[in-house]
């Protein structure tokens, strides 16, 4: 059995499927279209894509309800929400905790509707009477309670109200489910109720959103709770009537190697959106949601807990003279002219951060990018049956004016490790990259 290797490029997404507008298609790259959708719009991931790409690329592809789907850069969970509602199962691994538990909770369909509704009750009836409590206690102050960031981004009443959300829930002893689902609704609270401009992807405490000023968060915590209720109740009746047969498995893991949990050949489609090697700090963008529930409280524990575990694609990721940043022997054996440019890239990178004034290392996060993706699509890889395909949603960029065909490339990778081709296809400021394994 010989894998057969061939190249095909496309230039123009609508002229494989004219059906799709072009503005349709120009939004299958951002989370636009999953704004408006029951449970995707429950938390607005700054990396995320369309649902609407997810159903074309599905369709397009004749993926059914005996395949499984796998999405290694699952994030708040598009692809497995998408494969759920479609009755398909589904592998996805997402190395960031907070994202994954949010997508976890997204998945869960079956909570305990009559334990949310009698907790949403609870809350009414005791919010003000443990706000008092709380903030009439000589010893208490909210400075004490949350790093400086997040005081910064409310009103000192809006703060201390959410401080008790979050201690109510944290002292209910409710069921997972609906703790998570709780979680969700605090969490999606958090931006929507600040009084400092908390949007994608910087936090402005000195700017102050006038939008918010209304917004008052018992009532806007019981709105949302019942809305995000109904969303259940609206995907599941907008589903296959079989997605409960489907099954799910998510994993909060490095999908760098996954053979402790995905067997070899046991996947038939992969949807993704990797990281782009565009410096976006992933850990850093959650960084008001992980302050407010403990999970860190300054940069290094967001460094040590969250930054080392997410691929490389940031340059606060990066620290000059180790030894990851170095390409790997493998990689340069399999892919020799690709990691020659790499080098060559780098090295250009490297003599222009001397001349910088802000010094960034983008030589050695191109190269620890590429390190990383070539150990995902090497993983793929060995999970994909033979005769399917992956199809990975990318952009390009250009560090310092470099330009550095970053879709290209990892098309180029997978020929060199496997598949048998890859085909481009442009979309608005990111890339469908197809990579097809197929046996003979």
């Amino acid at each position: 059995m010989e894998t057969i290797k061939q190249l095909s490029l496309f230039s123009e997404i609508e002229d494989i499927n004219s059906k799709n507008s072009k503005n349709e298609i120009e939004n299958w790259g951002t989370f636009k279209d999953s704004l408006k959708a029951p449970v995707h719009r429950w938390f607005t991931y700054p990396a995320g894509f369309s649902y609407k790409a997810v159903i074309h690329s599905i369709e397009r592809f004749g993926i059914t309800s005996d395949m499984v789907v796998y999405d290694p850069f699952m994030g708040s969970g598009t692809t497995n929400l998408t494969c759920k509602s479609l009755a398909i199962s589904s592998f996805g691994v997402e190395a960031h905790p907070f994202v994954y538990k949010i997508a976890k909770a997204k998945m869960n369909w079956e909570i305990n509707y009559q334990e949310a509704v009698i907790f949403i009750k609870k809350v009414e009836n005791i919010f003000i009477k443990k706000l008092d409590e709380t903030i009439n206690q000589q010893e208490f102050s909210i400075e004490n309670c949350f790093p400086e960031l997040v005081i910064k981004c409310y009103s000192k009443n809006t703060i201390e109200k959410l401080y008790i959300l979050k201690n109510i829930l944290e002292a209910e002893g409710l069921s997972e489910p609906v703790f998570d689902f709780f979680y969700v609704v605090i969490t999606a609270l958090l931006r929507d109720v600040s009084s400092a401009a908390t949007g994608w992807p910087y936090i402005a405490p000195k700017k102050l959103k006038p939008t918010s000023a209304d917004k008052e968060v018992l009532v806007e915590f019981m709105k949302l709770s019942y809305q995000m209720l109904k969303d259940i109740k609206n995907i599941k009746q907008g589903s296959s009537e079989n997605h409960q047969k489907s099954t799910h498995n998510l994993f909060n893991a490095d999908s760098r190697n996954t053979e402790m949990f995905i067997k070899n050949q046991s996947v038939d489609y992969v949807f993704t959106s990797p990281p782009y090697l565009n410096n976006f700090d992933y850990s850093d963008r959650t960084r008001l949601e992980l302050y407010f529930w403990g999970d860190a409280k300054n940069w290094k524990e967001i460094s040590d807990n969250f930054r080392t575990k997410l691929i490389t694609s940031a340059t606060t990721q990066v620290l000059r003279g180790d030894s990851r940043y170095i390409l790997l022997d493998d990689f340069r054996k399999e892919c020799d002219e690709i990691t020659n440019f790499i080098q060559t890239s780098a090295h250009k990178l490297a003599e222009l951060r001397k001349i910088k004034g802000g010094k960034k290392s983008y030589d050695l996060m191109l190269i620890g990018y590429f390190n990383d993706m070539y150990k995902i699509l090497k993983d793929v890889y060995r999970v994909l049956k033979p005769n399917t395909k992956a199809l990975f949603v990318l952009g390009d960029s250009a560090p310092y004016g470099i330009h550095i065909p970053t879709d290209k490339l990892i098309g180029e990778i997978g020929v060199c490790i496997g598949f048998n081709n890859y085909k481009m296809e442009v979309l608005r400021q990111g890339y469908f990259i197809l990579k097809e394994r197929i046996k003979w």
